[in-house]
């Protein structure tokens, strides 16, 4: 009996081992994606005046071999707005992503457009920096003193 219950116990264990094996299954890579070659990843605005025009170009070519098309685009905040092509690129075609920054806010400023496509690397990150300098403090009112008469 003692051998029923260990043969079962050990079946079980065994079972359970093989049903925890963690199974990889890996997405064939497809030579001839789409892919994205941009002339610049991270756009510096440098340091501009509060409300400044904020709009700027990324400039990209498709290096793959099949038509790229950027199902979306998404600022990573509401202040940072991209606009792209909605059309197919084509291999060895370049085009543009549009990008406005909201200049109304002051300070330092690192911000991130992420996209969504059917190359290589599904989504792709490009991004935007700069400093928003805030308006010349303008200068002190003249102070007027009021003299009270003496009763």
């Amino acid at each position: 009996m003692k051998k029923v219950i260990l043969s079962i116990g050990l079946i079980l264990c065994v079972a359970v081992g093989v049903n925890a094996q963690e199974t990889t299954t890996s997405n064939p890579v497809n030579p001839n994606a789409p892919k994205f070659k941009f002339e610049v990843e991270t756009m510096d605005y440098g340091t501009i005046e509060h409300n400044a025009n904020g709009d700027r170009e990324f400039k990209f070519t498709n290096v793959g071999k099949e038509p790229l098309i950027i199902s979306n685009a998404v600022g990573s905040c509401g202040c940072t707005t991209p606009v792209w092509p909605k059309e197919p690129i084509k291999p060895g075609a370049s085009a543009i992503i549009k990008v406005h920054y909201a200049t109304d806010r002051v300070g330092q400023f690192e911000k991130t457009i992420t996209l969504t496509s059917n190359a290589d690397t599904p989504s792709k990150v490009i991004k935007i920096k700069g400093v928003v300098k805030p308006d010349a403090t303008p200068a002190p009112a003249p102070t007027t003193t009021t003299v009270e008469p003496k009763h």
